[in-house]
């Protein structure tokens, strides 16, 4: 699990320059960011905050999100 600390200070890396790039902790499996809809995976409890890994899936609903995500290649 991750903690609550780390949760506060993550910001998505595409956005924090320019915008907040808050992140929301969705369904305990993933962070997604309220400005742009990247949506990055928690694997084995680590946040993979790769800008390539979030636009992989910011097309995708929240509903549709893998529950647990898939594993990284």
């Amino acid at each position: 699990m991750i903690s609550k600390d780390l949760l506060e200070i993550l910001r998505c890396p595409a956005c924090v320059r320019e915008k907040d790039g808050l992140l929301e902790f969705h369904r305990e499996t993933w962070l997604i960011c309220q400005d742009c809809g990247r949506k990055y995976p928690v694997v084995d409890d680590i946040p993979v905050m790769l800008i390539d890994e979030g636009d992989k899936w910011v097309k995708v609903a929240e509903t549709d999100l893998p529950v647990p995500p898939p594993p990284m290649k």
